[in-house]
Order: C-alpha cells, then sequence, then structure tokens
C-alpha cells in the first residue's frame, strides 16, 4: 500500500545492514509516520507485546523475523548453543501475544526450519530466507482474500444499481494488520480500486482506538470513502438500513468457524443478526486454528493493563501527543482484548482459497489437508 505516494509494507528487513529489520511503528500514527528499526529479539518481542506493531498476520511475520534476528545474533557471537537460544527466543516471542494463533503457527514454523540446520551460521541464512518466505505467503494470501471478497460487494453494488455500498468494519484489519493489503479491508480496496462506489462506517474501536487511529488512517491515504462512528452506533445504522455489510478480521478462528477478535465483534455481529445483514470474517489460513472446536471456551483471551482504558491518548492544540485519564483516579478497569464471535453468527469465512460457510465442513472444503485433524501448518498458497 502506500504513504503519500510511496509504496510500503508494514515490516521489512533493511537491505543496507544485516540484522536489522525495519517496522512501521503503529503507536505514532495517526499524528506521525515513524520507522523504527528492530535489531535484537528482546527488541522484536518489545515492539510485539507493547504494540509497536499489532494484528494478526503481521505479528506472525514480526515474530519469524524476531527468531531470524536471534539466529544472526548467535551466529555473530559463534554461541555453540546456538539452537538453545532459538528455543529460548522462541517461547519469548509466543508469551508477549497469547489470543492470535498467527504468532505460534510462525514461531514453530521456523523453528522446525532451524531444527534442520547444522550450524548457527546456516541458521542464520535459512531464517532469514524462511521469514521472508512468511511474508510473502501472507502478501499473496491477502491479495487473494481482497479478490474473493469482491464479488460480495460487486453483488450488493448490482442490487443497489450502483449505490455507495456501506460497510462497516470493527478495530483495524488493513494493510497495518498485515505485511500488505489487510484482511477485512482488502475487498474494500479492491472494491475501491475497480471503481465500485464504496463508503466504510469506522468504528472507534476503544480502548486503543484502532479504528479512529489507523484505519481511518489507511483508508484516508487510499482515498476510500469512511466515516469514523462510536463503536456502539453500529445497531443504530443497521437498524436504519446505513449498512449493507459487516467485514471484519480475525486473531484465530476454531475449525468449527467461531472467530475471535478485537473485543465487541462479538455485538456486531449480534445486531446484524437482528437486521438480517451478512456478516462475513476475513483471515488468511494462518489464522486458523484446528485444534480448538469451541471458541467461547477455548480461546484465551487476553487482558491488558487497565490503563488503556482509564487513559485516552490524543494530539492536543499546541501540536503535542498527551494521555489524559477519563475516569476517577480510584477506579479500577477490566480490559479484555478480544472477543469471540460463534460460528452461528458468522454468514461466512473468506480466506485465501475462496468464501466458505463458518463451518467445521466449509472450512475442510476448502483445506482438505485437514480433514483428518491436527494442526498442520498452511501449504504454500495455490493462488
Amino acid at each position: 500500500m502506500k504513504v503519500n505516494g510511496t509504496s510500503f509494507q508494514t515490516i521489512w528487513p533493511d537491505p543496507e545492514r544485516e540484522g536489522v529489520v525495519r517496522i512501521i511503528d503503529q503507536r505514532q500514527l495517526p499524528h506521525r509516520f515513524a520507522i523504527e528499526d528492530v535489531c535484537t529479539v528482546e527488541g522484536m518481542a518489545t515492539a510485539i507485546r507493547d504494540m509497536h506493531v499489532r494484528g494478526a498476520p503481521l505479528i506472525g511475520a514480526a515474530a519469524a523475523w524476531g527468531l531470524a534476528l536471534a539466529a544472526h545474533a548467535a551466529a555473530t557471537n559463534a554461541a555453540a548453543n546456538w539452537y538453545e537460544i532459538l528455543v529460548r527466543s522462541a517461547e519469548e516471542l509466543k508469551a508477549t501475544r497469547p489470543t492470535a494463533v498467527n504468532l505460534a503457527w510462525a514461531v514453530d514454523r521456523i523453528l522446525t526450519a532451524a531444527r534442520a540446520c547444522r550450524s548457527a551460521g546456516e541458521a542464520r541464512e535459512r531464517l532469514r530466507a524462511e521469514a521472508r518466505q512468511i511474508c510473502t505467503e501472507e502478501v499473496a494470501a491477502c491479495a487473494a482474500i481482497g479478490r474473493h471478497g469482491l464479488r460480495l460487494i460487486q453483488e450488493i453494488s448490482v442490487r443497489k444499481n450502483g449505490s455507495p455500498v456501506n460497510v462497516l468494519t470493527h478495530c483495524n484489519a488493513g494493510w497495518l494488520a498485515c505485511v500488505d493489503h489487510g484482511t477485512a479491508t482488502a475487498p474494500i480496496y479492491a472494491a475501491h480500486d475497480a471503481g465500485l462506489a464504496v463508503h466504510v462506517w469506522v468504528d472507534e474501536t476503544r480502548p486503543r482506538s484502532q479504528g479512529a487511529k489507523l484505519t481511518a488512517w489507511e483508508l484516508g491515504m487510499h482515498g476510500v470513502p469512511h466515516t469514523l462512528v462510536p463503536d456502539n452506533a453500529g445497531g443504530h445504522l443497521m437498524q436504519h438500513g446505513l449498512v449493507d455489510l459487516c467485514l471484519v478480521g480475525a486473531d484465530r478462528v476454531t475449525r468449527r468457524g467461531d472467530a475471535a477478535n478485537k473485543i465487541g465483534t462479538y455485538l456486531k455481529a449480534l445486531a446484524a443478526a437482528d437486521n438480517r445483514l451478512p456478516f462475513y470474517v476475513a483471515l488468511p489460513s494462518s489464522t486458523i486454528d484446528w485444534t480448538l472446536h469451541d471458541g467461547v471456551r477455548e480461546i484465551p483471551i487476553e487482558s491488558r493493563a487497565e490503563d488503556e482504558v482509564r487513559f485516552v491518548e490524543g494530539l492536543c492544540e499546541d501540536g503535542v501527543v498527551r494521555s489524559v485519564r477519563v475516569c476517577p483516579k480510584e477506579t479500577r478497569a477490566a480490559n479484555y482484548g478480544f472477543d469471540v464471535t460463534p460460528a452461528r453468527l458468522v454468514t461466512g469465512l473468506v480466506t485465501e482459497r475462496g468464501i466458505c460457510p463458518a463451518t467445521e465442513d466449509g472450512l475442510q472444503s476448502l483445506f482438505p489437508e485437514h480433514r483428518a485433524g491436527g494442526a498442520g501448518g498452511r501449504p504454500r498458497p495455490t493462488c
């Protein structure tokens, strides 16, 4: 995607400095576009945990590059226990964000590649190549999600005789949450680029305001018409015929189609069901956890710091970004990062292999290699 006319992805190795990975520091958006250099696996763990980078596909890619940085350091220092270092680094990375399955998926894939290496030097080259391949696959998957999801918007556009298709989304499932293109936004960008009239209702997505800060920023950069709304406005919009399609991302989807996404997604799905509106979840297959069945009971839900709820951050009139408290000083806060939308409320899943019902049979029709169960990794994309 482009930022002020220049193409960017969210993470990439510095082409001139080996052992340096560059990321867009999303904490600075939308007020400042900043690029951060990450040079150690500890630095990458901090970037994931403190949300310099966020979004399920992106933190998987970031964790892959984090292990590649660990391998680089081990080779540079001629560490004899290089594999043990990678295993410890893998555990550190996995502990940063527990809900999104992409992170553990990418870490396990990188460790599998490391086990085939005979030296730290070989691991450095192999893991760097594998991290790059994970990013390449994620970009291809998200582009394919855009192509498959485009037809949902096209069908509505035809029914509306070309009038704008109003899409409601929640949190940020755009290119900033991935390596490029996005998941829920990929069909929106595809529709806009194809000349279809499309408008996006952007949930602000408290408490970290990923919709207000990130989705609105990237849609604006791409020229997609959009309107920011309070989190609780979605039901009202649906009741009054102002939403044609709900399209969200996911951090983990079970084998039967239950979807964990940013807190508040479940409420949008309930409102969509009550108003008989389509509610689709867009995801690459690296987000599917084939080992889990019941998402409400089995998906771990991350609890984050109270102050994310107790304080808000914004750009002041003097040009300085400040944080202010919005509740009494003594008030405690609960900060659940995600909720789970049961499959019965999901119209369909949009993946890189196509669109399917949110059922075990539906997912296995697109991914037959998982019919026997188990937690196999994603095959190379066929799209």
